[in-house]
């Protein structure tokens, strides 16, 4: 795990004990740096995926605030299915999933097509991963066990086009991974969706592993308020 994913984990897990309460700014990013012993490069990385998530939220001229108070787990209400890169680009978050209701569906569909019986472990053990994450609101190794799945997906495609661009993508494509979990009452949404696109991937239903990763980048878009427009 990256350093900026480890400081992640760490300041979240000390918002949910209360460590730093809600309404309470966390000291500075110069004080936080010092005392975790990593950079200030780091340090923002791991700010900014907390802000995605909606643990803090940046307020100009004072620092960050803890947002809100959360609950230390959540129940799944699941139905039982079978430093900066600066070679990313800047992408708007609509954008972003315009390239990725395109890109993901059709990567799906040739996952479905080229679906191994030592692939479909991976998968749901990638799941598996997912829903632990979130039943114990860790949203930081949720959110990463996110973007291996949807990285999984363009593996299995067999296209190496495909994989290559969501490498390249990677950061605005996490960032819109982890943008939706800030809407808590439908943080069990996304795992949801995930095993309707595993279950259709593993089945070898082409059209229906693509209408369900279409359909899953669509809500996504929706929980964030885009008036998203499939291409």
């Amino acid at each position: 795990m990256s350093m900026p994913n480890i400081a992640a984990q760490t300041l979240q897990r000390q918002i949910l004990s209360g460590t730093y309460a809600a309404g309470e700014m966390l000291p500075s990013q110069r004080e936080l740096a010092e005392s975790m012993g990593i950079s200030r490069a780091s340090l923002r990385e791991a700010l900014s995926m907390l802000e995605a998530l909606g643990f803090i939220r940046s307020v100009p001229g004072k620092g960050t605030l803890v947002t809100e108070r959360q609950d230390g787990r959540i129940a799944p209400p699941l139905p039982s299915v079978g430093e900066e890169d600066s070679s990313a680009p800047e992408l708007g978050l609509a954008a972003v999933f315009q390239l990725r209701h395109v890109l993901e569906s059709a990567a799906a569909a040739l996952a479905a097509r080229h679906i191994t019986a030592h692939a479909t472990p991976r998968l749901w053990g990638i799941q598996a991963r997912f829903e632990d994450a979130l039943k114990n609101l860790d949203l930081v190794s949720a959110s990463h066990a996110d973007l291996e799945f949807h990285q999984l997906v363009a593996e299995l495609s067999g296209n190496p086009a495909f994989v290559q661009v969501v490498r390249q993508f990677e950061r605005p494509i996490s960032h819109s991974l982890r943008v939706p979990f800030a809407d808590r009452e439908r943080i069990w949404a996304p795992a949801v969706e995930h095993r309707v696109i595993a279950a259709a991937i593993s089945a070898g239903d082409i059209e229906g592993a693509r209408r369900a990763m279409q359909e899953h980048i669509a809500n996504a878009a929706e929980r964030v308020g885009l008036g998203f427009s499939p291409p």
